[in-house]
């Protein structure tokens, strides 16, 4: 298997995740899993047989190998609350891992960065167009026939519309950075146009508060990256042009359903204030467990024991993932997040002070800009536990970091 089987596998796995509900249940996990560890043993076995075949590394791995260290380190000491979901989460971000470091070792090229950008961009056309389809004739079935036996408010393949939500924040902002800057032919431009608008109207119509606040904040985050590195007055035109499609686009498959879904679904959410208290017991947990958390995926379990208001319902995630990992993994997993973060924006800022084509701007400023989309959404929901937005959000960083050399644009631009 050539490492052009191992890109292939990789997106196999990532649509797989999406298509399958996220990849949250223990079946498709443990597809996951074993597609991550069949494609690593063969990357491994490419290696052995080729000795010019040369290992690169990302600095975003340090900290993320840091924060995997932490978890056989709860359960070397014994400090886990329940070792047997530590010992699940695990695996589970073992497998994360492992494709992370696959995707870097496997993609070197820019021509391999923009096929990578195609599969993301068809793949959220893909599942925004079905989304929507089932939106307009849902009968109360994941995909018209699957009982939703757990309850939940689906919107296409996710029993939860913010994790949808979620997936489009970090699809959308590759396709918006090509389009302003026209980083491809422009025979291509309107099919980027249509790829990306309509993520944003099935993305309004999931009506996510979280998503719907953080594609906000990605388009204002885009245009300060675009103006501060290319003052160029097409750059105004052509975002004046997608945000006036994008509008028509809404308001035409129905904006007031969406709003009308805000306040539909908001006896069936956590209020804000509970979100608040969640958020307020889970660094109760953080302030018992400083160093090493409670155990990692053992929130659950600990939950209970410093919940202040009881409502009947079982607390699975706090809804910010910022507090659920301090009290998980206490500091020392704090401080690995912290430092994937300044890793992030300080190696992709350097990379775009630097870009000297719009295709390699574009390409860098939308992976850091989709990023920031979830880490925005993060703060009120729990979407880094979704196996499929982590490990979509882990590429797009892995995207955004990685330098490559740049290359005039192709004939017909």
């Amino acid at each position: 298997m050539t490492l052009s089987s191992i890109r292939a596998g990789i997106c196999v796995l990532a649509a797989f995740a999406v298509l399958a509900h996220g990849a949250v249940e223990p079946w498709s996990e443990a597809v996951l899993e074993v597609g991550a560890a069949v494609l690593l043993l063969t990357w491994a076995g490419n290696v052995l047989m080729d000795d010019e075949l040369k290992l690169i590394w990302n600095p975003l791995l340090w900290p993320l190998l840091g924060f995997w260290l932490v978890a056989p380190l709860q359960l070397a000491i014994g400090i886990t609350a329940v070792p047997f979901l530590t010992r699940i989460e695990l695996l589970k971000y073992s497998a994360l891992l492992a494709l992370i470091f696959l995707f870097v070792q496997s993609y070197r090229t820019r021509a391999q960065w923009r096929n990578f950008i195609w599969f993301l961009l068809s793949l959220g056309f893909a599942v925004s167009l079905f989304a929507i389809l089932q939106h307009f004739t849902f009968n109360g079935k994941l995909y018209w026939v699957r009982e939703l036996k757990y309850g939940g408010i689906p919107f296409g393949p996710y029993v939860n519309r913010n994790h949808f939500a979620g997936l489009m924040e970090l699809i959308i902002p590759p396709g918006l950075a090509i389009q302003i800057l026209g980083a491809e032919r422009r025979d291509q431009l309107p099919l980027i146009t249509l790829f990306t608008l309509l993520p944003i109207g099935a993305l309004f119509l999931a009506a996510s508060r979280g998503g719907i606040i953080s594609i906000v904040a990605e388009v204002g985050f885009l245009i300060v990256l675009i103006v501060a590195r290319r003052r160029e007055k097409k750059v105004f035109v052509a975002g004046a042009m997608i945000l006036a499609l994008a509008v028509i686009l809404v308001s035409w498959l129905g904006i007031g359903r969406a709003l009308d879904r805000f306040a539909a679904y908001k006896n069936l959410e956590a209020s804000e204030g509970r979100r608040v208290e969640m958020v307020h017991d889970s660094m109760h947990i953080f302030q018992d467990h400083r160093v090493l958390g409670s155990g990692l995926g053992t929130l659950q379990e600990v939950f209970p024991l410093y919940e202040t208001v009881y409502d009947g319902f079982i607390v699975n995630h706090s809804h910010n993932d910022y507090a659920e990992a301090l009290a998980e993994t206490g500091l020392i997993g704090g401080f690995c997040g912290l430092i994937f973060l300044v890793i992030l924006f300080w190696k992709c800022w350097k990379i775009l002070t630097v870009a000297g084509d719009p295709r390699s701007f574009a390409y860098h400023a939308g992976a850091l800009v989709a990023c920031l989309g979830l880490l925005v959404h993060a703060g009120v929901d729990f979407n880094f536990h979704i196996p499929s937005n982590a490990l979509i959000f882990l590429l797009q960083a892995a995207l955004a970091t990685s330098a490559f050399p740049a290359l005039p644009l192709p004939r017909g631009h």
